[in-house]
């Protein structure tokens, strides 16, 4: 009998453990299954984020296509209309001239038509230099290449050598660039003459 229940008991034993093995297994396994939920919420949670970092990415990058074109476009329009302020400027002295052309057509007083162009002129003047255009200074003046452009030399006594002594054409400065040189007619040398100044070198 003794024997009989130490089988018994054994078997029991046995059973027990095994019942245990197997709970402890179900807990594991459901450990582990949780642990992948949340894995697999975790990776969901990503890929969701992803989605939106791609929206947003290409969002950006229209919103971004569109400045673009947008600036292209403003910078063709800048380039196009660059000379609208000048014009605006300008038509003014045109209607100015206009209006004395029309005025000569009518009056045969001669100093009456001579006031008038001269005061369009000054009008004309006015208007180059608020947009920076200046006339460049030639008479008496040193030659100098920057500005001028010696069309020819002439011999003139009591005047310094490579000095400006007659305007062909003028020249004009736009702010600190020449526009156009002026053409000019310049004294000659006399280093030779006694008395006269000069090295016998054209600054030119």
């Amino acid at each position: 009998m003794n024997e009989e229940n130490k089988k018994a008991q054994e078997k029991e034993e046995h059973k027990t453990k095994k019942e245990k093995k197997s709970t402890r297994s179900k807990k594991e396994l459901e450990a582990i299954k949780k642990e992948l939920d949340v894995v697999l919420e975790k990776v969901e949670e990503l890929e969701k984020q992803n989605e939106e970092l791609k929206d947003s990415l290409l969002r950006k990058i229209a919103e971004f296509e569109n400045y673009k074109r947008r600036t292209e476009k403003d910078q063709l329009n800048l380039i196009e209309y660059a000379a609208e302020s000048v014009l605006l400027k300008i038509i003014p002295v045109y209607d100015d001239l206009n209006r004395s052309l029309e005025h000569i057509a009518e009056t045969d007083n001669v100093e009456s038509i001579k006031e008038g162009l001269k005061m369009v002129a000054e009008k004309f003047r006015k208007t180059l230099e608020e947009i920076g255009v200046k006339k460049i200074e030639t008479k008496d003046k040193q030659f100098d290449y920057n500005y001028h452009e010696a069309l020819m030399q002439q011999n003139v006594e009591g005047v310094p050598p490579h000095t400006v002594i007659s305007e062909i054409e003028p020249g004009y400065i736009y702010k600190d660039k020449v526009l156009k040189h002026a053409k000019v007619i310049v004294s000659e040398d006399n280093s030779e003459t006694p008395g006269s100044e000069g090295n016998g070198e054209e600054s030119n």
